[in-house]
């Protein structure tokens, strides 16, 4: 990406910061559009906003201010990772949801179309699109059939189908699609979220609060699962990968389930640190969600370089050493740097 300049769409995100600071170090131009970043996340602690040429604050469900900036900001390849990315934020805000997460890449997508810059685009969606089926656990593939159940994921998958559609009517555009599992890593601070919680438990001397210990995901530290968004996108410029969709998870033997999880996270904290489970009734959430990612793994030659124990143990240990006064740009650059040296 050397020498490209990529807008982010969300980059004032936990996924969107680390990207920033990947994209910056390969020597990438990066500029930004997004709402204002979550108070005591990655972005503000670690000043990324340093590090950009453009950081734009704006609703991606205004389709003609979109543009605009978009057109005026002229980039050569846009990442689309704007989005309402929460489940059980879903259940209490549906509305808001569905507008974000399908209308907004509508706008991306037309706003893309308006700018003769762009180069390649990137839409990220979820693992969460795939169609679960009762009593069915395997690894999905990318020609697998999609549906979901919360909003969320419901709303995501809206999202890819749409763009699906898109790429067919517009089939010399280099547009691809990226499905990717449960990213983690240090300075995420969204909320219900297992990773976080406990962090903020952990950090004030409280037992971490645990639902669905017995859920199993696939924890892929953050800085692999951008590694592959990268690779996808030079491969679009490249004409080595064609428009489609394109799996980003660990391998099979990765998936913990969230019991295993968060004592790997205490005995990582230390201190005294521990958990329980939490009582109360909680919505849906899918149990079992595997990736296959083969299809990647060919075309790219992606693979990740962090199991999920590796990806818990930096994401606590940013965590712990951040929130004993270490500074968090420092902690960023020095996990990515020795991600890119492995």
């Amino acid at each position: 990406m050397k020498g490209k300049h990529v807008l982010i769409t969300g980059h004032t995100g936990f996924k969107g910061s680390w990207l920033i600071a990947m994209l910056h170090h390969q020597g990438a131009k990066v500029s930004g559009i997004a709402l204002d970043p979550v108070k005591g996340g990655i972005f503000e602690k670690a000043s990324l906003d340093e590090l950009l040429a453009n950081d734009i604050r704006l609703d991606i469900r205004d389709s003609d201010e979109l543009t605009k900036a978009i057109q005026r900001i002229s980039p050569d390849v846009v990442i689309h990772l704007a989005a309402q990315p929460l489940v059980l934020a879903s259940y209490e805000q549906p509305k808001e949801t569905y507008e974000t997460n399908v209308i907004g890449t509508l706008n991306v997508l037309q706003a893309v179309d308006a700018t003769p810059s762009v180069e390649a685009t990137l839409i990220i969606t979820t693992d969460k699109v795939y169609r679960q089926e009762a009593g069915v656990e395997k690894a999905f593939v990318e020609t697998d059939a999609m549906g979901a159940a919360d909003p969320y994921s419901t709303s995501k998958a809206m999202a890819d189908l749409l763009t699906q559609s898109w790429i067919a009517g517009h089939p010399d555009a280099r547009i691809a699609i990226a499905r990717a599992g449960n990213v983690i890593g240090g300075g995420d601070v969204a909320e219900n979220r297992l990773l976080p919680d406990l962090v903020n438990s952990f950090a004030s001397g409280k037992p971490g609060a645990v639902r669905n210990p017995s859920s199993v995901r696939p924890w892929q530290h953050v800085l692999d699962c951008l590694a592959g968004y990268i690779s996808l996108t030079e491969a679009l410029l490249s004409g080595k990968a064609k428009s489609g969709a394109y799996n980003f998870g660990p391998t099979p033997e990765s998936p913990l389930d969230v019991s295993e999880v968060a004592t790997l996270a205490a005995s990582v904290w230390g201190q005294g640190a521990e958990w329980r489970t939490e009582g109360r009734d909680q919505p849906h959430e899918s149990n079992f969600l595997i990736l296959d990612s083969e299809k990647s793994k060919s075309i790219l030659g992606w693979s990740e370089k962090l199991n999920s124990k590796n990806a818990i143990t930096w994401s606590i240990e940013w965590s712990k050493k951040e929130s004993m006064g270490e500074s968090a740009k420092a902690l960023t650059m020095e996990q990515l740097s020795a991600f890119l040296a492995r």
